[in-house]
C-alpha cells in the first residue's frame, strides 16, 4: 500500500494519534512516510495543527503537508465558506497524495471528522478522495458505548461506494475498560465488517516522542507494521 486514508467514526476519536502511530511503525521498518492533512479546521495561523502533532510524535523522517486551514472548528466546507476562502475538494486531495506517493513508500491521508463530512460545496467527501486514489481506508473508532452503530454505518458507506476498509483501530483504549469496551473488542469487527487492527492506549499522545515511537508497533497489528495481536489482546481484556 502506498496511500492509506485515515478516517474516523466521528470527531475526537483519536485519528491524529493513530496516524502518528502508523507513521512511527512504518518509520521503524525503514519506510519513507508522508502525512497529508487536506483541511485543518479550528486552528489559526501559526498555531500547531494535526500534522505538527504527527511529526512531533512520529519523529524525523516523516514529511508533513497541510493543504488548507480554517480557523473555526467546523466541517471543512462550512469552515471554508465562513472564512471566505476556497474549499479543498477531493480532486485536490487526490492530486496532493499522488505527488507525495511519488517520493514516499507510504502516504497517510488524515481526514476531518467522519467519512462523509463535506469538503466542498458539491458535497465532495474523504470517501470521494479515497475512490479517486483507489486507496484503502483505515477507520479509527471510539472504544465505548455507541461505537458499534457508527462503525456499522461507516462500513456500510464504504462498501456502498466500492471502497476497501483496511480495518479498525480503537483510538483511545481506556486504562480501566468497562463491560461495553471489553465486549466491543469482539463486536466491532462484526459490526464494521472489517478486522480490528489495533488499540492505542488512552493518553498515548502525552508520551514523550521517544516513548511513543518505541511503543507504537505494539499497538498495531502486522497489517499496519506492528506486532499487536487482536485475539490475545481481547482475551487479556476479559472479553
Amino acid at each position: 500500500m502506498t496511500v492509506v486514508v485515515v478516517s474516523g467514526t466521528g470527531t475526537e476519536v483519536g485519528k491524529t494519534v493513530v496516524t502518528a502511530a502508523v507513521a512511527a511503525a512504518a518509520r521503524a521498518a525503514g519506510r519513507a512516510v508522508a502525512v497529508l492533512k487536506p483541511a485543518q479546521t479550528g486552528v489559526g495561523p501559526g498555531e500547531r495543527g494535526d500534522v505538527d502533532e504527527v511529526l512531533r510524535l512520529a519523529g524525523p523522517g516523516v514529511t508533513g503537508c497541510e493543504l488548507a486551514r480554517f480557523p473555526e472548528p467546523l466541517a471543512p466546507e462550512t469552515a471554508a465558506r465562513r472564512a471566505g476562502t476556497e474549499p479543498v475538494g477531493p480532486e485536490a486531495v487526490a492530486e496532493a497524495a499522488e505527488r507525495l506517493a511519488a517520493g514516499h513508500d507510504l502516504v497517510l491521508v488524515e481526514g476531518a471528522g467522519g467519512l462523509l463530512v463535506r469538503y466542498d460545496a458539491r458535497g465532495g467527501t474523504l470517501a470521494d478522495a479515497a475512490r479517486l486514489l483507489d486507496a484503502p481506508v483505515l477507520v479509527v473508532a471510539a472504544a465505548g458505548l455507541g461505537t458499534l452503530n457508527l462503525a456499522a454505518l461507516t462500513g456500510e458507506a464504504l462498501r456502498a461506494r466500492g471502497l476497501t476498509q483496511l480495518g479498525l483501530v480503537v483510538g483511545s483504549w481506556p486504562q480501566a475498560p468497562g463491560t461495553a469496551e471489553r465486549c466491543n473488542l469482539t463486536d466491532l469487527p462484526a459490526s464494521a465488517g472489517a478486522p480490528l487492527l489495533g488499540a492505542v492506549p488512552e493518553g498515548a499522545g502525552a508520551l514523550s516522542p521517544a516513548a511513543f515511537r518505541a511503543a507504537a508497533p505494539g499497538w498495531l497489528a502486522p497489517e499496519l507494521g506492528g506486532t499487536w495481536d487482536a485475539r490475545g489482546f481481547t482475551r487479556a481484556a476479559g472479553a
